[in-house]
């Protein structure tokens, strides 16, 4: 065997090992996932939305926080029970004592001393007061000198406390608070409601998207198909050479639509997914919905249900209350009288047991008054200051009231104006679609020009696109309608939720 034979027989094996090695190789790498498929209904994807989207967790921490500010009041109403104490206090230093003479020396005290108390506080939301029944204990021990240690014990003490000009606050929280929390669960509904409006923008940019993405695979076949019968008719003769040119223009833009429509198609689908919280691995079709709710809105049930429902009708009546308990608050603060009083029983000894026999009663009373002689004005002006604030509001509601008013009347008709609108997109649909595929066989027998083919294509795909954008507005619409009302106007009864239940 000669050099040049063994050489060929070592190239040959050397190249049979470089193509093992990149079959293995290629062997070793998987395929890239494919996107998981499926179909998503239109309620699908408000069920989804409601459950997963970060505005559906937003309204819902507004509301939880609604709720325990709520609850904060109502705790503010019920008897409360508190325990305070020093343990233990610690004191060794010098005083100023004044001597019987009228002169002064220090005095060295060293003490410890312990305190507790137990005490019940009701407030009176009738008057404002506050009513205390409190027992008390005080231990008091010195650590140098005689060494002794004393008790003094409180066994039961009374205390009302009452301001006699000064605004009620709790009074008005009674008013203000349920209102509150009334407009933080309208406002949850409602937003519950825009969730889904943002679902049906989402939804339908896509199903919009996907359309046009069929829309331009159906151009695209037609086109080449136009385009090989054209070039099949101008070999005999039968077209002239700029027809053969537009329909091979038409090719071209029929493959960038394509390509425009699927890269926005992804996009919107990405879109649609980070809302619903989905894997980005989902290649969601939506479907188009096949009914809409048979409904025909009047103005006036559609108003009183908005008033009586939505969030703005109580924050108009709570936004009032709290610019009057404002003025009553300065004017509160003209004059300060307040007054207090305690009664009950007292006993000191140095024993512990002894200090609760021998009980001696113990009664306080106070009234204190605060009249201002010469402020400038200041508080006259105060309670001028929260008056015309008072006015300024009531305007601003009565502003927001008919804009209120007017954009709920526009949106009633929208809606009902819609479903006609809805009904001839689908009509002139169906239409354009049977003229271009007329068309195109009377363009196949040469009767038709490419100019008329395009005009029928472009109404074709126009009438498409606009009944996908009447049925996005009609649904739109609706939803628009429920978030205001918080009614369904399809199954005839109020929006409502079990709030004891979200919250926990």
């Amino acid at each position: 065997m000669n050099k040049f034979t063994l050489k060929n027989i070592l190239m040959k094996r050397f190249f049979i090992l470089i193509l093992s090695a990149f079959a293995w190789g290629g062997a070793s790498f998987s395929a890239p996932a494919q996107a998981v498929a499926h179909e998503l209904s239109l309620s699908e994807a408000i069920a989804i939305a409601r459950r997963n989207s970060v505005d559906a967790a937003v309204a819902l921490n507004e509301l939880k926080t609604a709720y325990w500010e709520y609850r904060t009041f109502r705790a503010d109403l019920l008897p409360e029970i508190n325990f305070s104490s020093t343990l233990p206090s610690y004191n060794k230093n010098y005083n100023v004592y004044q001597q019987s003479d009228g002169s002064h020396t220090y005095v060295r005290n060293d003490y410890l001393g312990l305190n507790g108390e137990i005490s019940i506080d009701q407030n009176i939301w009738l008057t404002g007061g506050k009513l205390s029944l409190s027992s008390s204990l005080d231990f008091l021990k010195q650590l140098s000198g005689d060494k002794s240690k004393q008790f003094m014990s409180v066994p039961i003490a009374l205390t009302f406390t009452q301001p006699i000009f000064g605004t009620n606050t709790i009074k008005w929280d009674r008013r203000i608070e349920p209102l509150r929390y009334r407009e933080a669960k309208a406002a949850f509904l409602s937003a519950t409601e825009e969730v889904t409006m943002t679902t049906i923008s989402y939804f339908f940019n896509l199903l919009l998207a996907r359309e046009n993405v069929s829309i331009a695979q159906q151009n695209l076949e037609n086109a080449q198909k136009l385009y090989k019968v054209a070039l099949a008719k101008r070999e005999m003769g039968k077209i002239s050479e700029n027809d053969v040119l537009q329909l091979k223009l038409n090719l071209l833009n029929a493959q960038s639509d394509l390509t425009d429509n699927e890269r926005t198609m992804k996009s919107n689908m990405f879109k649609l997914c980070s809302f619903l919280d989905l894997n980005e691995d989902h290649e969601i079709i939506p479907i188009v919905p096949d009914s809409i709710p048979q409904v025909e809105l009047i103005y006036q049930d559609v108003l009183d249900k908005a008033l009586q429902n939505n969030p703005f009708a109580h924050n108009i009546r709570r936004r009032q209350l709290e610019a009057d308990y404002q003025v009553a608050k300065a004017r509160g603060n003209m004059r300060e009288i307040s007054l207090y009083a305690q009664v009950g029983f007292t006993g000191t000894s140095n024993q512990f047991s002894q200090s609760y026999k021998h009980l001696k009663d113990n009664q306080i009373v106070e009234i204190g008054i605060k009249i201002p002689i010469l402020d400038w004005g200041k508080r006259r002006g105060q309670v001028k200051v929260a008056e015309s604030n008072r006015d300024v509001i009531e305007n601003q509601i009565r502003q927001e009231t008919m804009n209120f008013r007017q954009n709920l009347f526009i949106l009633t008709e929208q809606f009902n104006n819609q479903r006609r609108q809805l009904l001839i997109a689908c009509e002139a649909d169906t239409i354009a679609q049977r003229r271009y595929n007329t068309n195109v066989k009377t363009f196949m027998i040469g009767k038709l020009s490419t100019l008329d083919l395009n005009d029928a294509q472009t109404s074709k795909d126009q009438a498409r696109q606009k009944r996908i954008n009447e049925l996005f507005y009609y649904w739109y619409y609706y939803y628009q309608v429920r978030s205001i009302t918080l009614w369904d106007f399809a199954n005839n009864f109020s929006i409502n939720a079990d709030f004891e239940a979200i919250v926990k």
